[in-house]
Order: C-alpha cells, then structure tokens, then sequence
C-alpha cells in the first residue's frame, strides 16, 4: 500500500491506484502503471510472433553474411534488423499459425550491383557443392574483380556455411565444402557478390534447393 506524505506531486512512495511512485538518486518520481491485457495471445500477436520466431531462425545462422550484404541499411538499426525487417515484410509464406520463409524473396544481401548472371549449383559430389556463373564483368556496373559470396542453408539443422570472400566474376565456379552429416539433408542455396573494396554488394540470388550428397 502505498501513501503520499507531501500532497499529489511529491512524496509519494509505492502504489495508489495505478500511480506507482518512489525515489530514485533522491529524486521524486511517479509513473503510472500501464492497463493490463485482457488477452495477450490474441490471434494477431501469437501471429507475429510466429513470423519473427521462423525469421529468426532463418537468419540467425546467416549472421556474418547478413553484415556485409546489408551493410548499406544500416542506419540507425544493425544489419541484422535491417534483414529482420526486410524479410518480415517480403519474404512470410505459409498459412497462419504455420509460416514460412520463401527463400526465392529472402535476400541475405541487399545492393545495386550487378548480380550473377544464370547461376546454378551441383550437389552430386559428396560433401560438396560446386556453384557455376556466366561472365558479366562487361555488364552493367559489373567489375571482374567482384568477388562471390556463396551461402548453402540447412534448414532443418538451422546452420549455414558460407564463403563470403569467393572467387572472382570472371572464374565462373567455386566449390564449397558441406558436413558429411548433411548427406540426405534438403538444402537451400544463395549466391551474390561483393566488390573487391568491400563497397558494394549485389542482391542476393536464391538458386533453390537439393539434396545433399
């Protein structure tokens, strides 16, 4: 129970009604204590809570490439919830309450460069994953030196693994080594590329998915 020893606007120490007030530094202070929730999981927050549950996992393994491929978009928030944002807003699929990421919209990289021109990938080898490109170095604002960024994605492991410092434009192929243990495992795959000064990124280009030798 609280009391008040100095009139309304001072002295007032505990809680009246929904006003709470104490001292803090010697300092007199009251705020008022916010209305309770009828129903805290109504339809739309157990809703949004779901999106932000499977957004996260989808991101959380993709961390270091999400710093550089939406470094551009961080202004006043990290990259991170740059991404956040992003995918929240353009890349939910399922039906409510069980959503999904649709990775063909879930850009891990976000920028004006030019990006790879008809990528492909192979999973065929055990324990690997050759990623192929055509040569645009002569395109757009292409460089030969840009340089790939490529990401393979498990999701029901929730882990990623990644080279985010590749081979050039002008290569055309790069190998990246999986687990043995995600033998059987459906994988999705990306693929950008970043310029050789780090400055600019392209979108990232999602290349579907398959299953891991």
């Amino acid at each position: 129970m609280g009391k008040i020893s100095q009139g309304i606007l001072g002295g007032l120490s505990g809680k009246v009604g929904n006003v709470i007030g104490g001292t803090w530094k010697g300092i007199d202070y009251i705020r008022i204590k916010p209305s309770s929730v009828a129903n805290p999981r109504t339809e739309g927050q157990v809703n949004q809570r779901n999106k932000f549950t499977v957004t996260l996992e989808y991101l959380q393994p993709n961390k270091d490439f999400i710093k550089l491929g939406y470094k551009s978009f961080a202004t006043k928030k990290t990259e991170f919830n740059a991404a956040m944002s992003y995918v929240l807003n353009n890349a939910i699929g399922g039906v409510a309450p069980d959503f999904t990421i649709d990775y063909s919209n879930a850009l891990l990289s976000r920028g004006s460069l030019s990006t790879p021109l008809n990528p492909t990938f192979d999973v065929s080898t055990p324990g690997n994953v050759t990623f192929e490109w055509d040569n645009n170095s002569d395109e757009g604002n292409a460089n030969a030196t840009d340089k790939a960024m490529i990401l393979v994605y498990n999701p029901s492991r929730k882990e990623s693994i990644y080279i985010l410092d590749g081979e050039v434009r002008t290569a055309t192929t790069q190998m990246l080594s999986i687990p043995s243990s995600y033998a059987g495992d459906t994988i999705e795959v990306f693929m950008a590329f970043i310029s050789e000064d780090g400055s600019q990124v392209s979108n990232s280009v999602y290349l579907g998915n398959g299953t891991a030798a």
